[in-house]
C-alpha cells in the first residue's frame, strides 16, 4: 500500500500564526508527548512511524511548501512539490502518475490519500492497514474510513452508511456535503459518519478516472499541463461517483483543528509565549510569537494571538471570521521556514518608485547552507549577529563571524553556510527576493561550492 499526504490550504484560518508559507500543519503548537511542542505534520509522521507506515508514505505538498514540509517532517518523507495548487483531485492524480513511474507500482497496488493535517488519535494511522483487504473482500471501487460524530457539525461532510457488515465496513448509500445544523441533526439519527477524508482505491481504478477525465497518463505530460489544469475536487469527482464505495467506523478522537476554538481545545497551558492572563479572563488564550509581552485583564473567552505577520484579538466563538475578514488580501508572509533554517522580515519599506528596502533577521542551523542562489539586482548586504559559517560569492568562499559584514551590488551567484547556529541580519535594496529561489539545490557544501564556479557572473 501507498499512503499520500495532501497539504494545501491558504494559512489563514489560525491566521496571524499561519500565513501563505506556514499553514497550520507547521504551527509548533501541540503538546507532544515526548515533551515541548510538535506542529501537526510533525504529530503526523510520529503517528505513521508508530503504525510502521513511514516508508510507505509520500507527501504531495504546494512547491512553496516543500521546503518547510521537508524540515518538519525531518526529511523522513518523501515531499512531492505541486506546481500549482488545483485541487484534491489533481493532487492525487500527480501522486498516482509519480507512484507508477518512479516507484513502479502495479495496477492492484492500493493506493490511501489522506489530508495531512488530520488530528486523531494513536490508533487512527493503523486502520490505513485494513483497507487493502476492505477493498479486495468488498470488491468495492474505494473504501473510505468515517468517524462516528460528536455532534451535528455543519462543517464537515457526512457518510450515509447502508448497513454494517460482519467484516466491520459498511457500504455507503450517500455523500452528504456540509449540511445545515437541521440536516445534519437528522443525519446522526440514521447513523451517519463524519467523512474523515481518507480514500483507498487501486492504481487500475485510478488510471481509468484519469482517462475518462482526458489527462494524460504519464507523470511529465501531467506536469506540463498543470498550469492550465482546473481545480478539481476528489469528493465530487471521484468519490461520489463511485459504484461501488465502502467505510470502515474508526471509533477513536478525529476532528478537525481548524480554528482557533478547536486549537485552544488541545493546548496543555492558556499562555504559549509572553504573556500573562488576570481578572476575569476564564477560558482565554495567548499564543505569542513576539518578544513584546501582552496582557489580558477581566476579558473571558478570548484568542490573543501574535506573530512577525500580525495581531489577532478575537471571542474564540468567531473567530472563523478571521478568514473571511483576511478575503483575498495577498498577505505577504513575515516569516518563512525552510530545511536550512528559518527567517522573518523586520521591515520592508518603499524608499521611492523604484527602490524597496527591506530587512530580514535569519537563522542556518549548523551543518545546513541556503543553496545555491542568484542575485538578480540592487544592494545585498549581511551583519553577522551570531555563530560562524562560509559565505559563497561568484566562486569565492569568505569565513564569516560575530560582527564581520559583507555586500554584493551586481548579478551573482551566492551560499551562505552555517558551521554553528547562524543569525545574521540581511538587508536588501531593491526589489525583494523570493527565499525559496535557487540555482541549484545539493546537501554536501563542497558541491555547491563546486558547482558555483560554472556559472557566468554579471558586471
Amino acid at each position: 500500500m501507498h499512503i499520500v499526504l495532501l497539504c494545501g490550504g491558504s494559512g489563514k484560518r489560525l491566521w496571524p500564526l499561519s500565513n501563505e508559507l506556514r499553514s497550520k500543519l507547521f504551527i509548533d503548537i501541540l503538546p507532544s508527548p515526548a515533551g515541548g511542542r510538535e506542529s501537526m505534520i510533525s504529530r503526523v509522521c510520529r503517528q505513521l512511524e508508530s503504525s510502521s507506515l513511514t516508508d510507505s508514505t509520500l507527501i504531495i505538498s504546494h512547491q512553496d511548501q516543500a521546503n518547510i514540509t521537508a524540515r518538519h517532517t525531518q526529511g523522513k518523507i518523501p515531499v512531492i512539490g505541486e506546481p500549482y495548487k488545483r485541487g484534491t483531485f489533481t493532487a492525487a492524480v500527480l501522486a498516482t502518475l509519480y507512484l507508477q513511474s518512479f516507484r513502479k507500482a502495479k495496477d492492484d497496488d492500493v493506493i490511501c490519500i489522506a489530508p495531512a493535517d488530520v488530528f486523531a488519535g494513536e490508533d487512527f494511522f493503523s486502520n490505513f492497514q485494513l483497507l487493502p483487504d476492505i477493498l479486495k473482500h468488498s470488491h468495492a471501487d474505494i473504501a473510505l474510513i468515517g468517524t462516528r460524530p460528536t455532534h451535528a457539525s455543519e462543517q464537515y461532510g457526512y457518510i450515509l452508511p447502508g448497513g454494517e457488515e460482519r467484516n466491520a465496513y459498511a457500504p455507503i448509500t450517500q455523500f452528504i456535503e456540509k449540511p445545515e445544523a437541521t440536516i445534519a441533526e437528522t443525519l446522526l439519527q440514521r447513523g451517519a459518519l463524519w467523512n474523515c477524508g481518507v480514500y483507498a482505491f487501486t492504481v487500475e481504478f485510478m488510471i481509468s478516472h484519469i482517462k475518462k477525465m482526458g489527462l494524460p497518463v504519464h507523470y511529465d505530460q501531467l506536469s506540463s499541463l498543470y498550469e492550465a489544469l482546473p481545480e478539481r475536487s476528489f469528493d465530487k469527482h471521484v468519490a461520489e461517483k463511485a459504484q461501488r464505495a465502502v467505510v470502515l467506523p474508526y471509533k477513536g478522537v478525529w476532528q478537525d483543528i481548524g480554528s482557533w476554538d478547536t486549537l485552544c481545545a488541545e493546548l496543555d497551558s492558556h499562555v504559549i509565549g509572553h504573556g500573562e492572563i488576570s481578572g476575569s479572563s476564564s477560558d482565554s488564550y495567548i499564543i505569542n510569537e513576539l518578544p513584546y509581552p501582552i496582557q489580558v485583564i477581566g476579558v473571558p473567552g478570548i484568542i490573543a494571538a501574535a506573530s512577525p505577520d500580525g495581531i489577532l484579538i478575537a471571542n474564540k466563538n468567531n473567530s472563523n471570521e478571521i478568514k473571511a475578514q483576511l478575503g483575498n488580501l495577498p498577505l505577504k508572509p513575515m516569516y518563512g521556514e525552510a530545511t536550512w533554517g528559518s527567517y522573518r522580515v523586520i521591515e520592508s519599506s518603499v524608499e521611492d518608485e523604484n527602490t524597496t528596502v527591506t530587512t530580514l533577521n535569519i537563522t542556518v542551523l549548523p551543518g545546513k547552507h541556503i543553496g545555491l542562489k542568484w542575485h538578480r539586482a540592487g544592494c545585498r548586504a549581511w551583519t553577522v549577529l551570531a555563530g560562524s559559517g562560509q559565505l559563497l560569492i561568484n566562486g569565492q568562499v569568505t569565513q564569516m563571524t560575530l560582527g564581520t559584514q559583507f555586500a554584493m551590488i551586481s548579478e551573482s551567484v551566492y551560499s551562505i553556510f552555517a558551521e554553528t547556529r547562524l543569525v545574521f541580519l540581511e538587508v536588501q535594496i531593491g526589489e525583494p527576493e523570493d527565499e525559496n529561489n535557487l540555482l541549484f539545490e545539493e546537501e554536501d557544501w563542497n558541491i555547491i561550492v563546486e558547482r558555483a564556479g560554472s556559472y557566468k557572473y554579471g558586471v
